[in-house]
Formats: C-alpha cells, sequence, structure tokens
C-alpha cells in the first residue's frame, strides 16, 4: 500500500493536464452519484407520501357528500314551515350566493397575483444578457 508522500509525489510528478483530466472526470462522476442519490431520496419520499395524497383524495370526497347530506337536511328544515319547492328554493339560492361570493374573492385573488411569469427571473437574464454582451465587446476592442 502506498503511503500519503508517494502518492502526492506521484501526483506532483503528472502533468497538468492529467491531473486536470482526472479532476474533471471525477466532478463528473460525483456529479452523476449526487443526481442518482437525489432520484432515490425522492422516489422514496414519493413512496412515503402517495398513501397520504389517497388519503386527502378519500377526505375530498366524503367531505363532498357531508356537504350534499347537510344541504339535503336544510332543505328539510326549511320544509317543516314552507312547501317543499321553496324550501329548496331558498336553500338554492343561498348556496348559490356563497358561491358567487367565493367565486368573486378568488377572481380579485388571482388578479392580484399578477401573470403567472417570472418576471423578475425574466429581468434578471436580460441584465446577463446585456453585461455579457457588453463584456464581449469590450473583449473585442
Amino acid at each position: 500500500m502506498a503511503t500519503r508522500n508517494e502518492t502526492e509525489n506521484d501526483l506532483r510528478e503528472r502533468p497538468i493536464g492529467a491531473v486536470a483530466k482526472d479532476l474533471t472526470s471525477d466532478l463528473s462522476l460525483l456529479l452523476r452519484q449526487e443526481i442518482e442519490l437525489a432520484k432515490a431520496e425522492m422516489a422514496e419520499k414519493g413512496r412515503t407520501a402517495a398513501p397520504g395524497l389517497g388519503m386527502f383524495g378519500g377526505a375530498g370526497v366524503v367531505a363532498l357528500c357531508a356537504a350534499g347530506a347537510i344541504t339535503a337536511f336544510l332543505v328539510l328544515v326549511f320544509a317543516l314551515f314552507l312547501p317543499d319547492w321553496a324550501a329548496a328554493l331558498i336553500v338554492g339560492a343561498a348556496l348559490a350566493a356563497i358561491a358567487y361570493v367565493l367565486m368573486r374573492q378568488g377572481k380579485e385573488r388571482v388578479a392580484d397575483a399578477g401573470k403567472p411569469v417570472p418576471e423578475q427571473t425574466i429581468e434578471t437574464v436580460k441584465e446577463d444578457v446585456e453585461w455579457a454582451k457588453t463584456r464581449a465587446s469590450s473583449a473585442r476592442k
């Protein structure tokens, strides 16, 4: 087995091109290994999160069923005092009004967010391009 001093002397005697080539290949290998590790880690997290996401979906379906049952309950309660059609009309109108208010508020929030374009990133990229053009033109002079 080579000692550390022998290895250092071998590296010092090698041409700089060979050392740079080895460094580049080592960095490339390290980068590929890191990418593979990230893929494996994300796959593991995905397998862990998948059942939870399914449970969220199931909860949404059950919540929709509950909303239907509560709507039916409200119609039946109003039907004790009003004709059935009037009870259904009142509950339906109230739900439509709530939906309208939520829709308007949602539309305002989306409008406040602006365009779905990374405007700040586009601006900095434009600045980088201008900087590179300036550097390239000054290097030619």
